[in-house]
């Protein structure tokens, strides 16, 4: 079992997770850090918190409280005893750690021009733990394919956080990068795939080398704003395929169209209420989808055994 994120806590609280069985920390996707507040674990959609000797709880009278001691400790260690160094990650509220896992911070934030500066006195933090699924998109991926290019259409998925829109992008780029897609009973050659990985979640880099499977034609722009990601990769290497987490800005919309433009195929995730909801999409969202930039839409959620999706096509209409 891969737990190389535990190395990111205190040995207090590295050793309170370390004696969970170990099918439940295989299954954690958060760990939450409340200082003088319960340590709180969330296993697949489940929350508890943890007791002093290991047991969990969902009384929080009873569970472990972390101080002080243990969020300086952590800070300490999730920004490499540099604090300074890593002030633009503080101002956007997160960390990207090794590995695609992401530390969400809360505290005191300090203004500059009514905008948020940084964050000070961070009391707060939420490990969201990154892991690769393959075969989350084998149910999706035949509903998306352009039969008569051999490719994919432009997609947006779309679903509320924590509903799994990273891992099914993550696992689409390396099936259509592998060649493992197409119709039943036929292969279709795999496609150069450009990721634009602006906060290193979706190919969890380590010094620009990606720590999932992403796919053997598959490049990664990391680090980088998604719109001037794009044109980037539109320049230099020639994708069949862009992909792209969490849209949402004007600018993020032109380039899409531009890539439209270019001929090259866009795969993109947003967060809604899932189409069909009545509010799925933030007006920007809705003037692309009224543009018809994308001709397919995947509305995600997840349940007890998994992903459950819908697929509509471009005018919305259900077509799954």
């Amino acid at each position: 079992m891969d737990a190389a994120w535990l190395s990111v806590f205190p040995e207090t609280i590295r050793s309170l997770l370390l004696r969970l069985p170990e099918q439940l920390l295989k299954e954690l996707e958060e760990v939450r850090i409340r200082e003088e507040r319960p340590l709180e674990i969330n296993a697949g959609g489940r929350f508890y918190f943890l007791k002093a000797d290991g047991g969990l709880t969902v009384n929080a009278r009873e569970a472990v409280r972390t101080g002080r001691e243990e969020s300086h400790r952590l800070l300490d260690l999730i920004t490499n005893h540099s604090v300074y160094t890593m002030e633009e990650e503080l101002r956007k509220g997160f960390i990207t750690l090794p590995g695609g896992h992401r530390m969400g911070l809360s505290g005191r934030t300090v203004l500059s021009k009514g905008r948020v500066e940084h964050i000070r006195d961070i009391s707060g933090f939420n490990l969201r733990i990154a892991r690769e699924v393959k075969g989350a998109a084998d149910s999706v991926l035949p509903h998306l394919l352009d039969i008569r290019g051999k490719s994919v259409l432009h997609t947006l998925i779309v679903s509320p956080p924590q509903q799994g829109k990273t891992t099914l992008l993550r696992d689409l780029a390396r099936a259509i990068s592998s060649g493992s897609f197409g119709p039943a009973r036929e292969k279709w050659p795999g496609l150069k795939v450009a990721i634009i990985d602006e906060r290193s979640e979706i190919a969890g880099s380590r010094k620009g080398v990606p720590s999932f499977d992403v796919g053997p034609r598959t490049d990664v722009m990391d680090g980088c704003p998604k719109a001037e990601g794009i044109m980037m990769m539109i320049r230099s290497m020639s994708p069949d395929v862009i992909m792209v987490d969490e849209i949402g800005r004007p600018e993020d919309a032109v380039a899409l169209v531009e890539a439209l433009h270019a001929g090259v195929r866009v795969i993109a995730t947003a967060h809604g209420k899932g189409i069909g909801s009545g509010a799925a999409l933030s007006p920007l969202l809705a003037e692309m989808a009224g543009g018809k930039l994308f001709q397919r839409f995947v509305s995600l959620s997840r349940g007890e055994h998994g992903f459950r999706f819908r697929v509509f096509d471009g005018e919305q209409k259900p077509l799954l």
